[in-house]
């Protein structure tokens, strides 16, 4: 039987003000009227700035482009309802996290309590891709694989580099504020589904947790669904980026069963080594070299990418998303988000522009 590869993407934004542009509580107002058009898939998150949408299961990403446009557009139709403004990046360009509202909640003050300030100020947006697997054991098994990718892809996600006022010199600073939480980043390779299950046992068991949803790897095999969740990347400003992410986690997770299919795999690297690429991609975002470990050399990011999507080319037209694939080339050309932000900030000399900037981008497309 061959596995469907169906998609869920989940989105983060922040709720500006638009007169100070400042992120805003909303109260809640925009997930309680939104939850009467699309029920459970607009959702609050633990800062009451931040909305999460989340697409249902869709076999394709022509479908979840449509469920992801539309939910941007009802987002911030509801937003503009309460005289507030959405916007799609990794982090607030000028904000700071001290003045921002906790949502009530117990599980949200069960995490600020047992991690404090790295909770609080865990004031970040991502993009969250889910991949179908028919079985766990498969999923486990190409997750181990694809984490490899998984700098190539953020690099080209990298929409973060403000913070607080401050240009941090990292095209992606989300995943620096992130790493202040536990179980992050890059995760080792587990070599069957019990091995992933009895780590995530034994920490319940000796309570570093309550439950599997309290792994935020990058890369995880859902405690729930049979999905490989993607969760490196930051929010992108526009929803062709997403969809370019999504086609190419969703062409990368094909391309690695179709090699398993044929009795072939692709070497699975340490966490370690990965780690490098990660920390490159973050700082330099697709302006920077990666390390190609079979060379075992330093390569050009761009060429890099390039030679991911050569290597999934053979399975993108069965998938029929072609057409978002081929938006990677246009982020070469026009650059990451972070780069684009950076770009108005040298323009302007002016924060505020910036948010400008990214709430008009957020919308293009919306409907």
């Amino acid at each position: 039987m061959m596995n469907e590869f169906t998609l869920g993407i989940e989105e983060e934004y922040m709720v500006i003000d638009p007169v100070t542009r400042e992120l805003t509580s909303h109260d809640q107002k925009i997930v309680e009227a939104a939850q009467k058009i699309h029920k459970d898939q607009v959702k609050a998150e633990m800062h009451q700035a931040v909305v999460e949408v989340g697409t249902g299961i869709c076999k394709t990403t022509t479908e979840a482009r449509k469920e992801i446009s539309q939910l941007r557009y009802t987002v911030s139709q509801l937003a503009g309802e309460q005289g507030l403004r959405i916007g799609a990046a990794g982090t607030h360009p000028f904000s700071h996290w001290e003045k921002q509202l906790i949502t009530e909640h117990p599980r949200y003050n069960e995490i600020v309590n047992e991690l404090q300030e790295a909770a609080r100020s865990n004031l970040i947006f991502g993009l969250h891709v889910h991949v179908g697997f028919q079985s766990r054991e498969l999923a486990i098994h190409i997750a181990n694989q694809v984490r490899y990718f998984l700098p190539h892809v953020f690099a080209l996600s990298t929409n973060s580099p403000f913070w607080e006022s401050r240009n941090t010199g990292y095209k992606s600073f989300r995943t620096k504020i992130f790493d202040k939480f536990p179980r992050t980043g890059i995760p080792d390779i587990f070599n069957s589904i019990e091995d992933y299950d009895n780590y995530v046992k034994l920490l319940i068991k000796t309570n570093c947790m309550d439950n599997a949803k309290k792994i935020w790897w990058d890369i995880r095999v859902h405690p729930f669904f049979d999905t490989v969740e993607f969760r490196i990347c930051d929010c992108p400003m526009l929803i062709d980026e997403t969809m370019a992410f999504t086609a190419l986690f969703q062409a990368l997770c094909a391309k690695l069963y179709k090699l398993r299919l044929q009795n072939m795999e692709f070497i699975s690297y340490s966490r370690a080594l990965i780690n490098e690429n990660k920390w490159r991609a973050a700082r330099y975002g697709i302006d920077g070299n990666l390390i190609d470990f079979g060379k075992e050399m330093e390569v050009n990011c761009r060429n890099l990418i390039l030679e991911l999507l050569d290597f999934v080319d053979d399975v993108v037209d069965d998938l029929g998303c072609r057409d978002d694939i081929n938006y990677v080339h246009k982020i070469l050309e026009h650059g990451t988000g972070a780069d684009r932000q950076l770009a108005v900030y040298q323009q302007t000399g002016n924060f505020e522009a910036v948010v400008d900037y990214i709430t008009t981008q957020t919308l293009i497309g919306a409907k």
